[in-house]
C-alpha cells in the first residue's frame, strides 16, 4: 500500500497533475452546489462545451488558453440570456441552440488548423502535461473564484432558495446571478485542465448530486460536496498512473461510482434503504390489519 502511494509521487508530471486535479476537483465541488439548487445543470453543461472556439483561437494566436475560454464562456451566456429574452424559446431550448453551434463551431476550426491545436488534449483534457504556468493560472483562478463563493456564500444561497425573497431584503438578483455565471465561466477554465471540455459537466454537477443525496443543510452539503471531489480526484489520478487510463476520465468514472452508491445505498434518500422501509411499513400495516400484535 505503501509502494502505490508513494511510486506515483517520484514523477515530477504525477505531482503536477494530483495538484491540479485537486484544486479543480475542490472548485468544482463548491459550485456544484449552488449549481444543483437552482438548477443550472443544463446551462453548466452549454457553458463547458461553448468555450471549445475560445479555447481553439487562444492556441492559435498564442494567447493562453484560459483567456479564449472565459471569453466564449461569458459569450455564451450572454447569448443565452438574449435569445431568451427576445424570442418565445423556453430556456433549455436556448442553451441547446447556443451551446451546439459554439461547440461545433469550435469543431471546425480544429478540423481547419490539426496541426496547431491537438483535439484530445482540449476536450479530454492534458492534466499529466501542465506546466509551471499552467498550474499557476489553475491555482489563481481556482483561488479566487473560492475565495469569492466564502465571501458571498450568504446572498448566493439565499438566490438559490429563494430570489424573491433575495430581493425583498435589498440582494439584486440580477448581479448575484451574473457573479455565479462569471464563477460558472472560471470553474470551467480550471476543470478544463484536468479533463477537458467534454467532462467538465460531470465535475460541475456530479458532487453536488451526490452530497444532496447525503444532506439536507447546506452548508454541509457543501463541506461534504468538497471532500468527496477531493477523495475522487485523488483516487482518480492514482489509478490512472497504476492502470495507464485517461486521468480526467478515471476522475469523472470514480465520482459517477461515488454517485451510484449513495443513490444505492444513503440513508434516508437511497433506493434501498427507502425500499426497506416500504416494505417495512406494508408488513406492519398488513399485520396490524390482521388483528395480530406489532412488535
Amino acid at each position: 500500500m505503501i509502494e502505490f502511494l508513494l511510486e506515483p509521487l517520484q514523477f515530477g508530471f504525477m505531482q503536477r497533475a494530483l495538484l491540479v486535479s485537486l484544486a479543480a476537483g475542490l472548485v468544482c465541488a463548491v459550485l456544484s452546489c449552488w449549481v444543483t439548487l437552482i438548477g443550472w445543470s443544463l446551462l453548466g453543461d452549454a457553458v463547458s462545451h461553448a468555450v471549445l472556439p475560445g479555447v481553439v483561437l487562444a492556441y492559435v494566436l498564442g494567447m493562453p488558453f484560459s483567456v479564449g475560454a472565459f471569453l466564449f464562456g461569458g459569450l455564451a451566456v450572454g447569448l443565452i440570456a438574449g435569445v431568451r429574452s427576445t424570442t418565445r424559446l423556453k430556456g433549455d431550448a436556448a442553451i441547446g441552440v447556443v451551446f451546439t453551434g459554439l461547440f461545433a463551431l469550435g469543431l471546425v476550426l480544429v478540423s481547419r488548423i490539426p496541426s496547431q491545436v491537438d483535439l484530445n488534449h482540449i476536450l479530454f483534457g492534458n492534466v499529466l502535461g501542465v506546466t509551471d504556468f499552467d498550474i499557476a493560472q489553475v491555482l489563481i483562478i481556482a483561488a479566487a473564484v473560492l475565495a469569492v463563493a466564502v465571501l458571498k456564500r450568504r446572498d448566493l444561497t439565499l438566490y438559490a432558495f429563494d430570489p424573491t425573497h433575495a430581493h425583498a431584503v435589498g440582494i439584486s438578483p440580477r448581479r448575484v446571478s451574473a457573479l455565479l455565471l462569471t464563477m460558472l465561466a472560471l470553474t470551467v477554465v480550471v476543470a478544463l485542465q484536468a479533463v477537458g471540455v467534454v467532462l467538465v459537466t460531470a465535475m460541475l454537477i456530479t458532487p453536488g448530486a451526490t452530497a444532496f443525496l447525503l444532506t439536507k443543510r447546506f452548508p454541509k452539503m457543501l463541506l461534504t460536496a468538497a471532500v468527496l471531489s477531493v477523495l475522487c480526484a485523488i483516487t482518480g489520478t492514482y489509478l490512472s498512473f497504476h492502470i495507464d487510463t485517461s486521468t480526467g476520465g478515471m476522475i469523472v468514472v470514480c465520482q459517477a461510482a461515488l454517485f451510484a452508491l449513495v443513490y444505492l445505498l444513503a440513508p434516508t434518500q437511497g433506493v434501498i434503504p427507502r425500499a426497506l422501509r416500504r416494505r417495512t411499513l406494508i408488513a406492519d400495516r398488513t399485520t396490524a390489519g390482521t388483528g395480530a400484535p406489532v412488535s
